[in-house]
């Protein structure tokens, strides 16, 4: 690690920080603000691959890692109006979810990085966002997983309505979680433009 990336650290380190914050606070039935800023953690671990590689992309998301589990042991000392604003559940599923898909980002790109510009950070993005929702709604709050953390009541989390009000029934957080993949596609498709704008700066700056 050199001091070339820590703009890429202070960066990572800070999307997570403000994504434990701002998950505090609702945006609209389905989402949190939260759910605006995470996704930036995709682009700048796939910025740090494209300039220095997998190996410095790999060490940002380790950092990004240890900063959100500082963040979760924070949170679980802080009492909310239902009691700790983080439990064991949604620190388990925060963890394994965040370096589960950003190590996957970083091995899917690595493959494609060969090809056109947008082809690795676009399907790495889609891909680890995927994973990511997947692992984190279903182990904070699937009532299949209610072993993990038998004390914590996630039974509001499984009254069963129309997904996003309009599709199928289904338990609530599967809405809550396709609302939060659907915000994770669209910042990808957005996040290729900075992602080109910075990687071609850095790179031309090297």
């Amino acid at each position: 690690m050199t001091r070339a990336h820590l703009p890429g650290i202070l960066a990572m380190a800070a999307i997570v920080v403000a994504s434990n914050i701002l998950v505090q606070f609702l945006f609209g039935q389905w989402l949190t603000w939260g759910a605006f800023t995470y996704p930036l953690a995709f682009l700048v671990t796939d910025v740090m691959n494209r300039v220095y590689g997998a190996g410095p992309a790999r060490r940002v998301v380790f950092v990004g890692f240890i900063v959100g589990l500082v963040c979760s042991l924070i949170g679980t000392q802080i009492m909310g109006e239902f009691g700790p604003l983080v439990t064991l559940r949604i620190a388990l599923g925060s963890g394994i979810a965040f370096l589960t898909a950003q190590l996957l980002d970083v091995a899917i790109f690595s493959a494609l990085r060969d090809g056109r510009w947008w082809r690795a950070p676009l399907a790495s993005t889609l891909i680890g966002s995927t994973v990511d929702t997947a692992l984190f709604f279903t182990i904070a709050f699937s009532a299949s997983l209610v072993f993990i953390e038998p004390a914590n009541d996630v039974s509001w989390a499984g009254e069963v309505l129309p997904i996003l009000g309009l599709g199928p029934v289904a338990p609530l957080w599967v809405s809550l979680a396709v609302a939060d993949w659907m915000v994770k596609l669209s910042l990808a498709l957005l996040a290729l433009v900075p992602f080109r704008m910075i990687t071609t700066r850095l790179t031309a700056a090297a």
